[in-house]
């Protein structure tokens, strides 16, 4: 099979993620095989810090695609999404083009604007590349409704169209996969043209396997306390939840310590709670007194009938 080969079934796709250091669960594997059969984008709803962006650049590496992300963001135009025109190079065609005598106005017009001087932007790069890449559309929630009505035509053709040069259709169609982290409501019309899947954060068990397969090195130990802390951690009141990022950050310092458990002591843990911890508030609500509560909150297999077991 090549490498831009869909996989045979859904599980197929799930170890060619896990090869490129991905752990899926059975839903998103099944998820992006869908998307990838049917040529449909991905909607992926959920808290930051979940792992949405992760899925995009683990479907490129196991697909051996290149991944295109465009960062949404208030005020997002067409210029930073789609395509703009090189104007320093068509002021210097139309020097040159004086100075050499001078083409007819319709002649120069036509060749300032053609794709010689296209600037492509990721959403017109990602029809336009010769071979199937993946499209990462980040937190799409952040932009305009006028931005999201643009999206419509891409999502439903996979064309786009350019008032100077016409409709450009794809000469690759692109797994499109789009984040949102819930800010505003996404209009129905978007919605339609997606597979939808809200990504939560990952059970007790399930995260303890993502992190004991990408940080092998910790003590099985270490990882079951410190997992089980940050989902402790994680129903309390914050300003900013950790996410599974978070969590294999936190690991890796505390093995990088040389501990093998949990320390007792909460003044112990305090610098490394860095690593979770990222305003200014939850640092100054989370003191010893709190850290230690977590420390010694429910045990494991008490956590595990909270949280549920792994997909």
């Amino acid at each position: 099979m090549s490498e831009l080969a869909l996989p045979p079934s859904p599980q197929g796709l799930r170890e060619k993620l896990f090869t490129a250091g991905y752990i899926a669960d059975e839903d998103v594997a099944s998820l992006v095989w869908m998307a990838l059969s049917l040529e449909r984008p991905v909607l992926l709803e959920g808290e930051a810090g979940v792992g949405k962006t992760a899925v995009a650049a683990a479907c490129a590496r196991a697909l051996g695609r290149p991944l295109l992300r465009l960062q949404c963001y208030e005020g997002l135009d067409l210029g930073q999404a789609v395509y703009e025109w090189n104007y320093s190079r068509q002021l210097l065609e139309i020097r040159l083009s004086e100075a050499s005598g001078g083409a007819d106005q319709k002649t120069l017009r036509g060749n300032l604007f053609s794709e010689e001087f296209l600037l492509e932007r990721p959403l017109l790069q990602a029809i336009r590349s010769p071979q199937p890449c993946v499209l990462l559309i980040d937190e799409i929630d952040r932009a305009d409704e006028a931005f999201e009505a643009f999206l419509l035509e891409m999502l439903s053709e996979f064309q786009i169209s350019i008032p100077e040069l016409g409709t450009l259709t794809a000469r690759s169609k692109p797994l499109v996969i789009l984040t949102s982290n819930g800010t505003r409501d996404l209009s129905d019309a978007l919605r339609r043209r997606c597979l939808f899947h809200y990504l939560d954060f990952p059970s007790l068990s399930r995260e303890m396997h993502i992190v004991r397969t990408l940080v092998p090195e910790a003590h099985s130990r270490l990882v079951e306390e410190a997992v089980a802390f940050v989902q402790r951690l994680r129903r309390e009141d914050l300003d900013k939840t950790p996410g599974i990022a978070e969590t294999l950050d936190w690991v890796r310092v505390l093995f990088k310590l040389g501990l093998t458990e949990l320390p007792v002591d909460p003044a112990q843990l305090a610098p490394s709670l860095a690593a979770l911890l990222k305003t200014r508030n939850d640092r100054w609500a989370f003191t010893p007194e709190r850290v230690g509560k977590l420390i010694d909150g429910p045990r494991i297999g008490q956590d595990v009938g909270v949280a549920g077991g792994m997909k």
